[in-house]
């Protein structure tokens, strides 16, 4: 076999795409990468642009959706937190991972350590993204205090200008999927070291389903107790946070529970907002699969 021949090859058995279908939801998931196994929560189109090229040369990277990224059913369905949870055990089945990382950035990660109390037997490590430990009113106000508190004019005047060019009149004319990509884009200085950045090219394609967000971020996780069942969770979670993230309450949320871990490790980023997958990327790659490795034994994974 010549060496371009064999390169095609390679290249086509690390790249997976496809779907499941679950209660009329079709869930997608594009799988990239060698190495350890590891499912990203959240959106196959979004997270797939979130994480780097070099870290898919370490990890076999599964990009799933859940059904917050799927169109609605005909039939209305009713679901939980367990279903989503059911889903992520659904996909993993389907993809054959008998053991993976689990990882999730934002709403996501709390996603990921509650899959993490259910099915301990699949999970190696857990890594938690740009989140504060639930979503309720106490952590919604220390982001909003965080911000108000913070000194940086040319910040402020950066989304002082996002909402004069996109004012709440032209949101509400929107589309609910659009007006909330809209809506977040908007919110960019908040959520990017780099105050400048538009993310609308990462969100192309990737339309959520309004009413499974509604319930994830409303109900679901507004009063979640992470601390639930946390201190039987044997596995190492990493927890990476951005200094600059003013989209959940800052990293000191994160004090009063750190006891309740079996094993935590923080680490905080300097140059980054919401995602510091993204924004120092080499860093938080380095930092990551340091991590892993310091975490990891052979028989783990």
């Amino acid at each position: 076999m010549d060496i371009k021949n064999h390169q095609k090859q390679t290249q086509a058995l690390n790249h997976q795409q496809g779907s499941i279908l679950r209660e009329g939801f079709r869930l997608k998931y594009c799988v990239e990468g060698v190495g350890v196994p590891a499912i990203v929560i959240g959106s196959a189109v979004y997270y797939s642009r979130s994480f780097s090229q070099n870290l898919r040369k370490h990890l076999r990277l599964a990009f799933i959706d859940w059904r917050g990224f799927s169109k609605d059913p005909a039939n209305s369905v009713e679901v939980s937190l367990d279903t989503f949870l059911e889903d992520i055990e659904a996909m993993r089945e389907h993809l054959g991972f008998k053991r993976c990382i689990i990882i999730g950035h934002s709403a996501h990660a709390l996603l990921a350590i509650e899959y993490a109390k259910k099915y301990p037997q699949y999970v190696s490590h857990v890594v938690m993204i740009g989140i504060s430990p639930n979503l309720n009113a106490a952590h919604a106000k220390a982001a909003a205090q965080n911000w108000e508190e913070s000194i940086w004019p040319e910040r402020k005047a950066a989304l002082e200008k996002r909402i004069c060019d996109l004012p709440d009149e032209g949101l509400a004319k929107l589309p609910p999927d659009e007006r909330f990509v809209k809506w977040y884009v908007r919110r960019d200085p908040q959520a990017w070291y780099d105050f400048s950045f538009d993310s609308s090219s990462l969100w192309e394609g990737a339309l959520p389903n309004m009413p499974m967000f509604d319930y994830l971020y409303g109900v679901a996780l507004r009063d979640l107790d992470i601390t639930k069942g946390l201190s039987t969770v044997e596995k190492p979670v990493f927890l990476a946070l951005g200094r600059y993230d003013f989209i959940v309450a800052p990293s000191s949320s994160w004090d009063p529970i750190r006891q309740s871990f079996h094993d935590l490790t923080v680490r905080i980023f300097e140059r980054s907002g919401h995602s510091p997958q993204y924004e120092e990327s080499a860093l938080f790659d380095a930092e990551l699969l340091g991590w892993i490795s310091n975490h990891t034994g052979a028989k783990q994974v």
